[in-house]
């Protein structure tokens, strides 16, 4: 797999048509060579040790395609990742998982709602699978840490990304998954977005979008889900909120329509054998800008100020002088019983 131009594709193929990894690594050159690519060499297995080494200091452990603990609904996926990189509790690939994911700029109802149907599957047994994106992957760990929760991540095991989510990341080690394809210390580059995608929906027998626009990574995810064979649902949104488009259309598309868990829990059988008890709810991460946030949180659906202030985290006084300032400047509004609403939704792209 390290070698180069060997992607999963071929190093399936090489593996079925040479029986064994030294098998294939002894044909490469001349693979090669027939393809016009002179001077080739496979990976030494120098560089192989060498990341067998640092996964070690990191205290990652590898898993083959083939080992017991390697997840059947994983390896049956035509690409599935012959080699996975796993920090923390291996014990949770053994449970039933189900995928949530969503926008990274999501609203305080998107949040929200990430946040209170992850915790209500958890509870009934379902380890969440997402990918430690901003927004509501994040929200979907962290209101599953409890129970159990598997981070794929883009990178190596142990580059978090984005940045902000380190400390989120370290408590996903310690009582959660983190799992990779990739190499220890790889930093993430946008191909290896969609690849990691793929993972998140094939280890789990359901993909849950919460809020995602039109085009959005997460619609990636849903048709990986639907590829493989996977139930595809999704959160519905309000029309004039792009952040909603992507779920929208899916469920015009076939999708079914989830207004809690009990909805999920209804598509894919119900309760888990293995439900842990339920513990305490975490607060959702913080970020900068608070006129910002604001606008971040509210939709074009009405969301009261109370909610508001507690879903920002600020105090009161200083979430009230910055919504007086974004009603003057016209880009918030209120609703009869004291309701707010961004009111520039129907400008944004769709």
């Amino acid at each position: 797999m390290r070698s180069r131009r060997v992607g999963i594709v071929t190093y399936w193929r090489l593996m079925a048509e040479h029986g064994s990894a030294r098998a294939a690594l002894d044909a490469l050159p001349d693979i090669a060579r027939a393809a016009g690519v002179a001077d080739y060499a496979p990976c030494p297995p120098e560089t192989a040790l060498a990341e067998m080494d640092a996964a070690r200091a990191v205290g990652a452990r590898l898993l083959a395609h083939g080992d017991p603990l390697y997840p059947a609904d994983l390896a049956a996926l035509p690409d599935a990742p012959p080699l996975l990189w796993l920090r923390g509790r291996t014990a949770h690939l053994r449970r039933p998982m189900l995928a949530m994911v969503g926008a990274r700029n999501a609203s305080s109802l998107g949040r929200r709602m990430a946040r209170r149907l992850s915790a209500d599957l958890s509870d009934a047994g379902w380890v969440i699978v997402s990918g430690l994106a901003r927004g509501i992957d994040t929200q979907a760990h962290e209101a599953a840490l409890g129970g159990g929760t598997i981070a794929v991540t883009a990178g190596g095991v142990d580059i978090p990304y984005p940045p902000e989510n380190a400390d989120l990341a370290a408590r996903i080690a310690r009582d959660g998954l983190i799992l990779s394809e990739q190499p220890v210390g790889l930093a993430p580059q946008g191909r290896h977005f969609p690849a990691r995608n793929r993972i998140v929906a094939g280890l789990s027998r359901a993909v849950l979008v919460v809020e995602a626009a039109a085009r959005s990574g997460s619609l990636i995810t849903a048709r990986a889900g639907l590829e493989a064979g996977r139930e595809v649902m999704a959160v519905p949104g309000h029309p004039f909120d792009a952040r909603a488009g992507g779920c929208n259309m899916l469920i015009r598309d076939g999708a079914a329509l989830v207004r809690g868990a009990s909805d999920v829990l209804d598509l894919i059988g119900g309760t888990a054998t293995d439900a842990p008890p339920p513990r305490a709810a975490t607060p959702p991460a913080a970020d900068d800008g608070l006129s910002g946030r604001i606008l971040a949180a509210l939709s074009a659906a009405p969301v009261a100020e109370d909610q508001l202030v507690r879903d920002l985290g600020h105090p009161a006084a200083q979430v009230a002088q910055a919504l007086v300032d974004l009603e003057l400047d016209g880009r918030v509004g209120r609703q009869p019983g004291g309701l707010l609403v961004r009111c520039d939704m129907e400008r944004a792209p769709h």
